[in-house]
């Protein structure tokens, strides 16, 4: 039985939506940190289909009722979130980037290779690169207002929703990869080697696509430019790395790591937002709260 079961993740189909006028840079004053985003978002639809089969495949041999219910949970989110991420991808390479599409095909080729390993390397490596979301979901809430302030709301909603369900199921792969391998020395040792191949992999496919952005818009060698993107890495390595050394500690749980507020008030404030409602952030605020209308406003618009 999974330790301390919490609330099992909830699935949310929203309908973010993106046209022909959102740009790739889509906070004007930040191209890098908009390539960071891209370049990230480039890699959901190969990483995130290998790590449904995968839990899915480990999870159908565990007995525990609780754990195969939040491995669905799990599989339904992650599903949700690269088939946004596609359509977000086919926008960015329609818009004046096609060249990424030879790096999709490299990835795809890399995880097909990936998914002929043995299963305990295959859980290994989505338990890895789950523990380091929490890393990131922090990193993109508490520092949201410098990172997403002045964007375009409809990118950067998306991008925290997909965050905020990170940190809502960040112990499922955890629990799937204990119940099935924990226990021993080696799988210890396996699923701390995961928690860096994992992390690492999606890192570098990332950077390779980030790359692939700056250089096409003529930023890559300019020192400025430079200088902004390893500010942007400082802080993103700064906050990250922690929680990757952690979660290769012996007898760690992410159970012990805390999400940010805001998280839980997302999750709050979605039970109330109505049917069909798109949370979509006021990135002018200067607090960029949570994006569901109030409970009153709720009320006063079904009356």
């Amino acid at each position: 039985m999974a330790e301390d079961a919490a609330p099992l993740p909830i699935p949310r189909r929203i309908d973010f939506v993106f046209p022909d006028d959102i740009q790739p840079i889509w906070k004007a004053d930040d191209p890098e940190f908009c390539a960071m985003v891209n370049g990230a978002s480039l890699t959901m639809p190969y990483l995130e289909p290998f790590l449904i089969k995968t839990v899915r495949e480990a999870a159908q041999a565990i007995d525990d009722p609780r754990v195969g219910e939040e491995a669905k949970a799990f599989n339904t989110q992650e599903q949700f979130h690269y088939r946004a991420h596609r359509r977000f991808n086919e926008l960015i390479k329609a818009k004046g980037f096609p060249e990424l599409a030879g790096l999709e095909a490299r990835m795809e080729a890399a995880y097909a290779r990936l998914s002929t390993r043995s299963l305990r390397r295959r859980m290994a490596y989505t338990a890895g690169f789950e523990a380091m979301t929490m890393g990131v979901t922090r990193w993109l809430i508490n520092n949201r207002v410098k990172l997403f302030g002045g964007s375009d709301t409809r990118v950067a909603s998306f991008i925290l929703w997909h965050f905020v369900e990170e940190a809502e199921h960040k112990c499922v792969a955890y629990d799937v990869y204990q119940a099935r391998f924990g226990g021993s020395l080696g799988g210890y040792l396996a699923r701390a080697v995961g928690v860096f191949h994992g992390a690492l992999d999606v890192m570098f496919n990332s950077m390779r696509g980030y790359k692939i952005i700056l250089k096409k818009a003529g930023l890559w060698r300019q020192l400025r430019s430079r200088l902004r993107l390893a500010r942007r890495l400082g802080s993103f390595v700064w906050t990250v790395a922690p929680y990757l050394f952690r979660a290769a500690l012996p007898g760690h749980t992410p159970r012990r790591e805390r999400e940010p507020q805001w998280v839980f008030d997302w999750i709050a404030h979605y039970q109330n937002a109505p049917e069909g409602y798109v949370p979509l952030l006021d990135t002018d605020s200067p607090t960029m709260p949570v994006p569901f209308p109030s409970k009153r406003a709720t009320t006063g618009a079904a009356a």
